[in-house]
């Protein structure tokens, strides 16, 4: 979201200075970059990883059943990497 905004912001700027008919190129090669199939996936991508990196959400834990006696056992976290 940062990005856009400079990039928005850089366009405008670099606009203003060059006149309206700069000003519309840079728009419309936003447009065109911004629309772009491989653009929007790449977006989606990075916003899943974010996501996934600040979720609120707690992991699962698989736990397992171990025996210490005939009589007693005790659930622990799995330790494997997963």
């Amino acid at each position: 979201m940062i990005g856009i905004v400079a990039t928005l912001a850089a366009g405008y700027v670099l606009g203003t200075k060059a006149g309206r008919d700069r000003y519309e190129q840079i728009v419309n090669t936003y447009k065109a970059v911004s629309g772009h199939p491989a653009t929007k996936s790449v977006i989606d991508a990075g916003r899943r990883k974010i996501a996934d990196r600040v979720s609120p959400d707690p992991k699962f834990v698989q736990l397992n059943e171990v025996e210490i006696d005939a009589g007693t056992s005790v659930i622990e976290p799995d330790r494997r990497p997963q």
